[in-house]
């Protein structure tokens, strides 16, 4: 039997500690109902925004590991979310302000576009 997305634990665990710059914590998403992890309040105000989107049915955080290698040294990355449209679509979100994407993170973030495109 094959796992959906939308119900899978996060591949890495939330954590937080006192005097750290960001903020991780659970959301208990209506949608889900159960908890949804974020680490930034930016994270946060998205999964809120999902939460209460009707066309969101599924949203699971962290859902999986993307391996490649960037011609130098093996990579990976795990999407913010993954959310299950009512069309039974699906969307991979990453959440970053643009002001902070770093270049690490932009080929992260064109790696995942590219594999969700090849994936359909």
């Amino acid at each position: 039997m094959t796992a959906r997305f939308e119900d899978v634990a996060a591949v890495r665990p939330f954590r937080w500690a006192r005097g750290e710059r960001h903020f991780s914590g659970w959301y208990w998403a209506a949608t889900t109902g159960q908890h949804v992890g974020f680490e930034s309040w930016l994270e946060r105000d998205r999964l809120l925004l999902m939460d209460f989107d009707p066309e969101v049915v599924g949203i699971a955080s962290q859902p999986f590991w993307l391996h490649w290698h960037d011609g130098e040294r093996e990579r990976r990355h795990a999407p913010d979310y993954f959310v299950r449209r009512t069309d039974g679509s699906a969307v991979v979100v990453d959440v970053r302000a643009d002001e902070r994407i770093e270049p690490k993170d932009a080929e992260a973030f064109e790696v995942t576009r590219l594999a969700c495109g090849q994936a359909g």
